[in-house]
């Protein structure tokens, strides 16, 4: 298949896009940069600004994958324009270049939009795409983990320290990006029915206490840890802090705060991936481990 493929560069789109390739197909992929030549992928630079490279990408393409968005935006302006503008602007060149599927990468956190301007943004972007008049499927994954991910980083940095820091007592589901990866594969080649929505995780039900995923960080990256729920007002200051320090690069904004502080963060049994669509193959503790063991041998941790 040719595949037109947004957020390749990210660490989801580069896992997407290694997987793709052992499928053997093809990929045009987008950038905001020059890219070393890589056999089977056709960088085209541009962005989701950028109607002309969006066309080029989705022309002759079997499916679109949606991968790129904004997980972290100064105000209401930028989530708007990253996760909405952006998304109606592929939409826009995939309806155009006729692409048979579209399958559209958004975040659980779409489900209380109440809680964050970026699950309010995510929501909004899933709105845009039910209403496109197109072949389309939308994938709301939970905490995504794996190698390379510099999201969950600050995570197993404090489990090595021994001290785990988490949000006030809830849970939570987990999924490898290389599990993720082959869901919207499976996807754009064609499984699962036109208007699905998908929220898939590693099959563990009830997901995972903030206290036994502190437990599994831990084994990972072989320490006993003692894990702290902050309560939500500690957290929101730990975010101001962390913005004041650290501005534009601060991983624990006030936004991310609020929709971290919610209590239930586990997928709903009724819209995970029936087994005829996907299961996923990475098993939690073990993918854990091997992350924290690539995450040992770069010498991030």
């Amino acid at each position: 298949m040719r595949l037109a493929l947004t957020g390749a560069t990210g660490f989801v789109g580069n896992r997407l896009l290694e997987r793709a390739l052992a499928r053997g197909h093809s990929i045009a992929a987008l950038t905001r940069r020059p890219q070393a030549p890589l056999e089977g992928v056709d960088w085209v630079e541009g962005s989701l600004e950028t109607p002309g490279p969006l066309s080029r990408i989705c022309a002759g393409a079997d499916a679109a994958i949606h991968v790129a968005g904004v997980i972290n935006a100064p105000d209401k302006d930028g989530f708007e324009k990253g996760n909405v503008v952006g998304t109606e602007a592929m939409l826009a060149a995939a309806k155009g270049a006729n692409v048979p599927r579209f399958v559209h990468v958004s975040s659980l956190s779409a489900r209380e939009p109440s809680l964050s301007l970026y699950g309010a943004s995510k929501a909004r972007s899933e709105t845009k795409v039910r209403t496109a008049g197109i072949d389309a499927v939308v994938v709301r994954p939970p905490a995504v983990y794996g190698p390379g991910d510099r999201e969950t980083l600050e995570l197993f940095k404090m489990a090595k320290r021994g001290l785990v820091m988490l949000p006030p007592e809830g849970r939570l589901s987990l999924i490898h990006a290389d599990d993720l990866s082959d869901l919207l594969l499976e996807l754009a080649e064609g499984k699962g029915p036109a208007g699905a929505l998908y929220e898939p995780d590693d099959g563990q039900e009830k997901g995972y206490s903030h206290k036994q995923f502190a437990e599994e960080l831990g084994h990972a990256v072989g320490r006993k840890n003692v894990a702290l729920s902050m309560p939500g007002a500690v957290l929101g200051a730990a975010a101001r802090i962390d913005r004041l320090v650290r501005g534009r690069k601060a991983k624990l904004t006030p936004d991310r705060a609020a929709y971290f502080a919610h209590p239930d963060w586990v997928v709903s049994a009724d819209k995970r991936p029936p087994a005829e669509v996907w299961t996923p193959k990475v098993e939690t503790k073990a993918g854990l481990k091997k992350t924290a063991d690539w995450y040992r041998a770069q010498g991030w941790i």
